[in-house]
């Protein structure tokens, strides 16, 4: 079992009951669409955070715009929450239902809707997957960099603000998204961006939903930039005598300016984990995961360079893998490293953070989190998006024993506080949800929190859109 809500946040988490004619309605509307078998709500009232709450009472299956939008009308009528459902793969509980209501499905909006390569640019439902969206464009020469390990859907990554491994080079979803189409809060549909690159036009209506994980709106449709596919590709391994050596490496390409396009930090345990799980043969120590794009020259040149860098802070062991099939094997493990690092206890959950710090302080604040967890006996593994200075660490928890969990939230809390103090984020990519919303008034201050009620409050008056996120009302 989960651990259930934390009591300080159930005062703002009062349920609110679907009445029976909005229930009604709905199933007048959606016909077998609409679903409340307990196996259902159950599936969409969980995600992969450590936290217990009851499912929505409803669940609807949209497939366009419009219907979103009928579900918010009749929300907004009676005042019901809802909460717009994506691949479920939240880690810090933005998706749980803690005052019930209706979960929009939205895995049925899962078409490619234009695609503008002489733009750079496509326009996709909220459904579409990372890897269905490259998968389908890979015939253009062109593809949709933003990676954060998970196939989420594009939808979710925009709710989340996500990155990943590729975000050292081509940026997050705040830098990649053109233009959304949105379902507000009073179920009107709206239309915020554009095609173009830039505009100083009005508010900037898109970066506010950007993050905003369903409190403000539902994102329906959202047009992403595209890239040329690299005419060179190579991925490097390099061991470390310790996460120090391997981080200050990283540090260095980033000062020096090496355009590397992914660096990937495991330590240990995790390399311990992916080979386990994924049959691999990897050197059981600190591990720098690299890819390089662009041309033949550029990459090899680059790649030399990384070497000897690497060299002057002890990297040995380097592995190439310049074909296609080598990268893949290797990225998969490397995208597999949550549910590898589970099975390094079975019946695990995690308590995990992604804290982002500016690059000059990294090395110091992952050999310490590394170092505290060491010390306090409790199993983990990290990995980091290194190249921006974000980094993950999982704490691996018995949730039968309480004091476990306990002591990997002190934990927790301690590698934010520090990541806070230095100037960095308490999520550089995970977002708030439930789990971080005390981390994030420690980050904000009570002044930027007062006004980001100001603004959902003006938007959301009824509070009907994934309440009980981000902030306490």
């Amino acid at each position: 079992m989960n651990a259930p809500l934390p009591a300080h946040l159930l005062p703002h988490l009062e349920p609110r009951a679907v009445p029976a004619a909005m229930l009604e309605a709905l199933r007048a509307q959606f016909g077998d669409r609409c679903s409340t078998a307990q196996a259902v709500r159950e599936q969409h009232g969980r995600d992969e955070s450590p936290i217990d709450a009851p499912p929505p009472e409803v669940v609807v299956f949209c497939e366009s715009t419009e219907d979103v939008a009928a579900v918010v009308k009749l929300a907004d009528q009676y005042a019901v929450p809802v909460i717009a459902f994506g691949a479920g793969s939240s880690l810090e509980g933005a998706l749980l239902a803690v005052q019930g209501g209706v979960s929009i499905d939205l895995n049925r909006m899962n078409k490619i809707l234009s695609i503008h390569p002489e733009d750079l640019s496509v326009t996709v439902q909220a459904g579409v997957t990372r890897m269905q969206l490259n998968n389908e464009i890979r015939h253009t020469g062109l593809f949709f960099p933003i990676d954060p390990g998970a196939d989420a859907s594009i939808g979710g990554m925009s709710a989340t603000r996500a990155s990943g491994t590729n975000a050292v080079r081509y940026g997050t979803m705040r830098e990649n998204v053109l233009a959304l189409t949105v379902v507000t809060p009073q179920g009107d549909i709206i239309r915020t961006g554009t095609r173009a690159r830039k505009s100083s036009a009005g508010y900037d209506l898109t970066r506010l939903m950007i993050g905003s994980e369903g409190t403000l709106g539902v994102m329906t449709e959202i047009t992403v930039k595209l890239y040329p596919l690299p005419e060179a590709i190579s991925a490097a391994t390099c061991t470390f005598p310790s996460i120090d050596a391997a981080v200050r490496t990283t540090i260095q390409l980033i000062q020096i300016g090496i355009p590397i396009a992914r660096c990937e930090l495991l330590d240990a345990h995790a390399v311990r984990a992916v080979n386990k799980h994924d049959k691999l043969t990897l050197t059981e120590a600190p591990m720098l995961l690299m890819e390089f794009h662009g041309s033949e020259a550029s990459v090899k040149e680059q790649a030399a360079t990384v070497q000897d860098i690497a060299s002057d802070f002890g990297g040995a062991h380097f592995q190439w893998a310049t074909t296609p099939e080598e990268r893949t094997r290797l990225w998969t493990a490397r995208h597999h490293a949550y549910f590898a690092g589970m099975q390094l206890k079975p019946g695990c959950r995690t308590v995990t953070t992604d804290t982002c710090v500016p690059i000059s302080r990294l090395a110091e604040c992952v050999t310490v989190a590394s170092e505290e967890a060491e010390a306090a006996g409790l199993l983990h593994y990290i990995v980091g998006h290194v190249g921006d200075g974000n980094f993950h660490i999982a704490y691996l928890v018995d949730p039968a024993v309480p004091a476990e969990r306990e002591r990997a939230e002190q934990l927790n809390r301690e590698v934010v506080r520090r990541a806070i103090e230095v100037g960095g984020t308490c999520t550089g990519e995970h977002g708030i949800g439930l789990h971080k919303m005390d981390f994030l008034v420690d980050e904000a201050g009570a002044g930027a929190i007062d006004m980001m009620r100001t603004v959902k409050r003006a938007l959301d008056p009824k509070n009907i859109m994934n309440p009980g996120k981000i902030f306490a009302l």
